[in-house]
């Protein structure tokens, strides 16, 4: 039978800062360029935390802690994340590839590969850009890699912050299946 946990047997089962200071982050950064809505920034916070994600870039007019519309939707999410702001999300990618990372964007393009079917590589860079008009196209021609979630529906896309959720977890999901096969194979 199910039975629903409470919020004390929820939050008695989750890690305490001390551990999670010891606990290596998933290999995965992000970046939110141009992002308006604040909610959505707050819900990129939540979602990074529950993918323990090495460190979210707040680019160009995304809106930066402390705000109470981000921690409405964050929960404090902006806490635990390591965070930052740069004005100008290019340098951070060009930072950020001199690093090794593999640069994804979640972007319909004229090359977007499903994000299932993606090769995807560690350290690795997610990007998302604008609620309207998406990542500017210098961005996107600084990728390695662009995916899409498939709509089926009239809208050709989600909201910035299901998609970013959607996509982080599959890649979080890859990793973990390639760190589990490691580990089998001893490799």
């Amino acid at each position: 039978m199910l039975k629903k946990l409470t919020f004390e047997e929820i939050q008695a089962s989750r890690p305490q800062p001390e551990q999670v200071l010891k606990t290596q982050r998933t290999p995965v950064v992000a970046i939110a360029d141009n992002i308006r809505s604040l909610h959505n920034v707050g819900a990129l916070f939540r979602t990074s935390d529950g993918a323990f994600i090495e460190h979210l870039y707040l680019c160009g007019i995304t809106g930066v802690p402390p705000r109470g519309e981000i921690r409405k939707t964050s929960l404090g999410a902006e806490e635990t994340v390591p965070w930052s702001y740069e004005k100008d999300a290019a340098s951070v990618i060009t930072r950020l590839k001199k690093q090794g990372y593999q640069i994804v964007a979640l972007e319909h393009t004229s090359n977007s590969r499903h994000y299932g079917d993606a090769d995807y590589r560690f350290p690795l860079c997610l990007i998302v850009g604008n609620e309207y008009h998406g990542m500017q196209d210098h961005l996107v021609e600084m990728a390695d890699l662009a995916i899409e979630i498939p709509m089926i529906g009239v809208k050709q896309s989600l909201n910035v912050s299901v998609a970013f959720g959607i996509a982080l977890y599959e890649i979080l999901q890859k990793y973990q299946q390639r760190k589990m096969n490691a580990t089998i194979t001893g490799s």
